[in-house]
């Protein structure tokens, strides 16, 4: 099969938008202010109008920052106040807190751009999918992975054949939390976060293994603990093996306590793909392809991955990563856990 080398990667889908989206952002931690809010501005058919905190004066602050019409509080947004300046919701809460935000924005007839994962249990995203369809509004999980260009078109070379049937996947995604970071966060309260290493970055293997092969697992082995008390009732440590149709695997590992590491393999009957420093925010990735035809290295260059998921969520929101693909990764990670907690494989539902 023959390789073509990108000397760019280019949007793969049809880029049109009438008008800009308006956004309202609601949760304005650090990722929002520092990532979410920047890309926004960047993006070619979008625009923040309004901001929502739990501190108005955070929310007065992050408004003339990034030029919003309005700051508004978690119960003014709840009551509706301000919904006539803007078009759709970025939620960017911890994950417990995502459902009352999104039937808010179910209610008030906005689409919605929920960050991953949907919820803090598979319980509570379903409840949250139930209400954007019950309210007619477009959901779309914010797997910012399925939008990058340079996985886009990894996924077409596994399409394609460049290495033949895929056979194994290796996914890892792993730094040390704790160095330097705030032992008291979010992300390791199991009420807020729902897990621990799994539910923040071992999604990341998880989801883009479902992307580039196009199918769900059927079954997971695991493992998940931790080994320091500030880890306490969430997983530090996690590995899972999933079982996906046609006798293909795939390992993806996460840890908050280990050297960084961000690395995806495809190895198929006729050679393998590895994608270098793939998983954090604009990594500079790159690519090795091993063929028989020989091996070639290249940089994948590409514009922030955060910036085209907005654009691909105005242009395309309807055919993005829908809240039931979000369901689907919320299921696995309560299987992952249940694995782990009884060291059995377990099987997932249809």
């Amino acid at each position: 099969m023959d390789l073509e080398i990108p000397t760019r990667f280019e949007r793969d889908w049809n880029d049109q938008a009438d008008t800009p989206v308006r956004f309202a952002v609601i949760g304005l931690g650090g990722f929002a202010r520092n990532t979410a809010l920047p890309a926004i501005e960047a993006a070619d058919y979008c625009e923040t109008t309004v901001v929502v905190s739990g501190s108005p004066e955070k929310a007065r602050e992050v408004a003339e920052e990034f030029d919003a019409d309005r700051a508004l509080s978690y119960e003014e947004y709840g009551a509706g106040e301000g919904s006539e300046a803007y078009d759709a919701v970025y939620v960017c809460t911890p994950n417990a807190l995502h459902l009352p935000h999104v039937e808010t924005a179910a209610d008030l007839g906005k689409d919605v751009l929920c960050e991953k994962p949907l919820e803090a249990t598979a319980d509570r995203a379903e409840r949250l999918v139930a209400a954007c369809e019950d309210g007619g509004v477009t959901l779309m999980t914010a797997y910012r992975m399925q939008t990058a260009r340079s996985i886009r078109w990894l996924r077409r070379q596994i399409s394609d054949g460049v290495v033949g049937d895929p056979v194994r996947i290796d996914g890892e995604f792993s730094f040390s939390l704790l160095d330097g970071g705030d032992p008291d966060q979010w992300r390791i309260d199991p009420d807020l976060a729902g897990g621990g290493a799994l539910m923040d970055i071992g999604v990341y293997p998880i989801n883009t293994a479902r992307f580039v092969l196009g199918e769900d697992p059927i079954a997971v082995r695991a493992t998940a603990h931790s080994t320091r008390p500030a880890f306490e009732g969430v997983d530090e440590h996690v590995t899972a093996q999933l079982e996906f149709p046609a006798a293909v695997t795939a390992t993806c590992a996460a840890s908050f306590g280990a050297a960084s590491a961000s690395r995806f393999a495809v190895t198929g009957t006729e050679g393998r793909i590895v994608v270098d420093s793939v998983f954090g925010i604009d990594d500079d990735r790159e690519i090795t392809v091993e063929t028989d035809g020989g091996t070639v290295t290249f940089d994948a260059t590409a514009p922030s991955e955060v910036r085209e998921e907005f654009d691909y969520f105005a242009a395309r929101g309807e055919s993005g990563p829908d809240g039931r693909h979000g369901l689907v990764d919320m299921r696995i990670t309560e299987a992952v856990y249940d694995s782990s907690e009884r060291g059995k494989r377990i099987e997932l539902r249809g």
